[in-house]
């Protein structure tokens, strides 16, 4: 997919993975629109960006809304596409983690991992997916994490919210796909952010041994690999080498049941062409 005049709407655009692959996407000649909670990181952000995207003769907006707010949401992206023109391309990378042990984690705290994870990505998604299929045009990429492609120790809340964003790709993967939209999930590894530094406080001594010492990448690493996913209209994204081979991994028959489904799709739609020909002529 060719990015140059896109528009693209990023959620959790205003730090981390989100604002270093906004910048990708303007160097690349996208225009950019963000959305987070925190309007003054959102300013901060839309100035580091904007002299760039003048560079390239684009455009930067921002809206604040919060993802698990439904009517947030779809004021927020409602507003942008007003003010940039139809989404092109949707990335969700709002997101939040907080582990612990299992035993001594709230119940909110399992609510909240849900609530952010998979319903923020879930409502900016169906925010956008009817203009796609009208215009048979658009892409969205989905963050998830490693931790949506296997359990971690410490992290019962926020891995199934994760696992839960990997499901809901996968599934609307088969029905996007007869309308030109390409959908794609990403699966970073640990990365340093914000969200990574706020981790540390709370993970417990035996997730640290777990993950030894293996360096977190950048942002700016795994933003590279998202927008070359875009390019390239890949479904799984990863940016290192473990990750790629927990993907291949944990989906070996993923490919040759998806050919399967995509078959099957195509057979029924041709039947309901064919039988909706047959009551036009009668």
């Amino acid at each position: 997919m060719r990015l140059v005049n896109r528009h693209v709407i990023i959620t959790g655009g205003s730090s981390g993975i989100g604002l270093a692959t906004a910048r990708q996407l303007v160097i690349r000649g996208a225009s950019v629109s963000l959305i987070a909670r925190n309007r003054a990181g959102l300013a901060e952000a839309a100035e580091l960006l904007r002299p760039l995207a003048r560079k390239h003769g684009q455009r930067v907006e921002i809206a604040t809304a919060d993802v698990t707010r439904q009517s947030d949401i779809q004021q927020a992206i409602g507003d942008l596409i007003n003010r940039s023109g139809p989404c092109d391309v949707l990335i969700t990378s709002a997101g939040a983690s907080h582990p612990g042990y299992f035993e001594h984690l709230d119940d909110a705290i399992f609510r909240e991992m849900m609530e952010v994870n998979y319903f923020g990505t879930l409502y900016a998604i169906r925010a956008v997916v009817p203009q796609m299929i009208a215009r048979r045009l658009g892409a969205v990429v989905a963050i998830s994490s490693v931790a949506g492609l296997i359990g971690v120790f410490g992290y019962t809340a926020y891995a199934p919210a994760k696992f839960a964003v990997r499901g809901l790709m996968e599934s609307l993967r088969q029905e996007m796909k007869p309308y030109n939209i390409t959908l794609s999930i990403a699966y970073p590894p640990d990365t340093d952010t914000p969200q990574l530094a706020y981790e540390r406080q709370f993970k417990p001594q035996e997730a640290t041994r777990i993950s030894g010492t293996i360096k977190p990448i950048s942002a700016e690493q795994m933003a590279r690999s998202i927008v070359r996913g875009i390019i390239k209209r890949r479904f799984a994204i990863t940016a290192d080498t473990q990750s790629a081979m927990l993907v291949r991994l944990s989906g070996v028959v993923a490919p040759v049941l998806n050919h399967m489904f995509d078959r099957s799709v195509r057979q029924v739609r041709r039947e309901r062409e064919i039988s909706e020909g047959h009551s036009l002529s009668s």
